[in-house]
């Protein structure tokens, strides 16, 4: 059965907290208080994956003016493998070009080959690098879509 990807908001935060926990390494995961702001934030929106009423994963992303970013995607590793992060990425990007952006951003750890797989996926590029960037040093990889060439799989 296909998950079906709604907006949830800033009232599902601790939900939203928890899976990003389980997605990520502890020092990595951000916490309920962190979700929330982001989501009162101007042009933030967040959407999830359900199947049979359980939340699988989400994204969170942004967009102001012709760019948008995706702050974070998380999936619970029991639906890792899935698929979800493919609906979730088609999701994110059909409402930011809803939105009126014709670019997304985003950071991911050079080391993480399925999140980069995913979004060369989806026609991303790289356009720079953070050094050391994350909590455990490692670099992240800067990523460009270009909403007018990219075809989520």
């Amino acid at each position: 059965m296909t998950p079906r990807i709604e907006p949830i908001g800033a009232e599902a935060a601790g939900l939203l907290a928890e899976i990003h926990a389980e997605a990520f390494p502890p020092k990595q995961a951000w916490g309920a208080a962190a979700i929330a702001l982001m989501l009162g934030l101007p042009g933030h929106f967040c959407l999830v994956a359900i199947r049979q009423d359980q939340p699988l994963g989400f994204a969170l992303a942004r967009a102001q003016g012709s760019e948008a970013e995706i702050v974070t995607i998380a999936i619970r590793p029991t639906a890792q493998g899935q698929g979800i992060g493919r609906l979730l990425l088609a999701g994110v990007m059909g409402e930011v070009a809803r939105r009126g952006a014709t670019e997304i951003f985003l950071e991911v750890a050079e080391a993480n080959t399925a999140a980069r797989a995913l979004y060369t996926g989806a026609a991303a590029r790289e356009v720079g690098r953070r050094r050391r960037y994350y909590a455990d040093g490692a670099d992240a990889l800067v990523l460009r879509i270009d909403l007018g060439q990219a075809k989520p799989e």
